[in-house]
C-alpha cells in the first residue's frame, strides 16, 4: 500500500508539471477562490467582534437613594456580583458621578455650569455589565426591589433591537460564507474537470492497456492535492504580505471600537490550507470519476 501511494505521488508530481499549462490555470483559479474565501472570513469575523463589542456595552444603571448607607450599598453590590447573568458589578458614588459629568463637559467643549450648584445634583450609581444582554430583565427585577434603589434605567427596548440586528447579521454572515463556499467549491472542481478533460486520451490509453480504477484515479488525486497545496500556500503568503497593512487599515477604521479578533488569523490560515487540499482532492476525484463510470 506505502509503495502504490508513494508511485501515485511520483506519478502526481510528474503530471504536474508535464501539464504545466492547465496546472497553473487551476492552481490560479485555487488562489483566487482562496483569496475571496479568506477576505470574507476575516471581513465576517471583523464583524461579529464589532457586534459582541456592542452587546459587552450592555448595561444596567441602577440609581441609588441618598439615604444609603455605605453597608446597604456593599451588599446590594455583592448580590448582584453573585447573579450567574452578571459579568461585574461598578460602583459610581456621588462625588465619582460629578466628576464624570464634568469630564464630559470638558470633552465635548461645554461650559460647567455645575460650580454655580449649592450641592451634588447626581445620584450615585451601580453599573452592571451582563454575559448576555437578554437576561437583561432578570436583572432590573432583582435590583429593582432592592428598598435603597430609586430608579432603573430601563434599556429593554434598545437591547431588542441590538439582539435582533445581531441576530440577522450573524445568521447572514454565515449563509454568505456557505454561499462563498459553494462557489469556491464549484469553481475549482470545473476547473480542475477541464484539466481532466486535457488528459482524457491519457486515461482512455491507461484504460485500455488494463489499468484499474485506482491506478488511473489516486495520481489525479494526489495531483488535486498538489493544486490545493500550491493554491493554498500562495495564497497564504499573499494574505501575510497583506497582513501588516490590512491590519492597520482596520485599527484606523474600528479606532472607535477596541475590538479583538483573537485568532482569526491562526483561524483563516487552517480555513485556507483546509479548504485548498479539500476541494482539491474532492475536485480531482470528482472529475476523474466522469470517466471511470462510462
Amino acid at each position: 500500500m506505502l509503495v502504490f501511494a508513494l508511485f501515485s505521488i511520483r506519478r502526481a508530481w510528474q503530471g504536474f508539471w508535464r501539464n504545466a499549462l492547465m496546472s497553473l490555470a487551476a492552481t490560479l483559479t485555487m488562489v483566487l477562490m482562496l483569496t475571496l474565501l479568506a477576505g470574507f472570513f476575516v471581513l465576517q469575523n471583523v464583524l461579529l467582534a464589532s457586534l459582541s463589542y456592542v452587546e459587552q456595552k450592555v448595561e444596567v444603571v441602577a440609581y441609588i437613594e441618598n439615604t444609603a448607607t455605605q453597608e446597604q450599598v456593599d451588599a446590594l453590590v455583592s448580590q448582584v456580583q453573585a447573579m450567574p447573568e452578571v459579568a461585574s458589578v461598578e460602583y459610581v458614588s456621588r462625588d465619582q458621578a460629578l466628576a464624570n459629568f464634568r469630564a464630559q463637559l470638558q470633552a465635548q467643549g461645554r461650559p460647567d455650569l455645575t460650580a454655580n450648584l449649592d450641592q451634588n445634583p447626581l445620584y450615585a450609581s451601580i453599573n452592571v455589565k451582563l454575559h448576555d444582554p437578554a437576561q437583561l430583565n432578570t436583572v432590573v427585577s432583582a435590583i429593582h426591589d432592592d428598598p435603597i434603589v430609586r430608579s432603573v434605567i430601563n434599556i429593554q427596548a434598545l437591547v431588542d433591537r441590538v439582539l435582533t440586528f445581531t441576530g440577522i447579521v450573524r445568521t447572514a454572515g454565515v449563509v454568505i460564507l456557505g454561499i462563498v463556499g459553494v462557489i469556491v467549491l464549484f469553481i475549482i472542481v470545473n476547473t480542475i474537470r477541464l484539466a481532466v478533460v486535457a488528459r482524457a486520451e491519457e486515461i482512455e490509453i491507461m484504460r485500455l492497456v488494463g489499468a484499474s480504477d485506482a491506478f488511473i484515479r489516486w495520481p489525479f488525486v494526489f495531483e488535486g492535492a498538489l493544486v490545493g497545496l500550491f493554491g493554498a500556500l500562495i495564497t497564504l503568503g499573499m494574505l501575510a504580505l497583506a497582513a501588516d497593512p490590512l491590519s492597520k487599515a482596520m485599527v484606523n477604521f474600528f479606532n472607535v471600537l477596541p475590538i479583538e479578533l483573537g485568532s482569526v488569523g491562526r483561524d483563516t490560515a487552517a480555513l485556507v490550507l483546509g479548504t485548498g487540499l479539500g476541494v482539491g482532492v474532492v475536485g480531482a476525484w470528482v472529475s476523474v470519476r466522469t470517466y471511470l463510470i462510462r
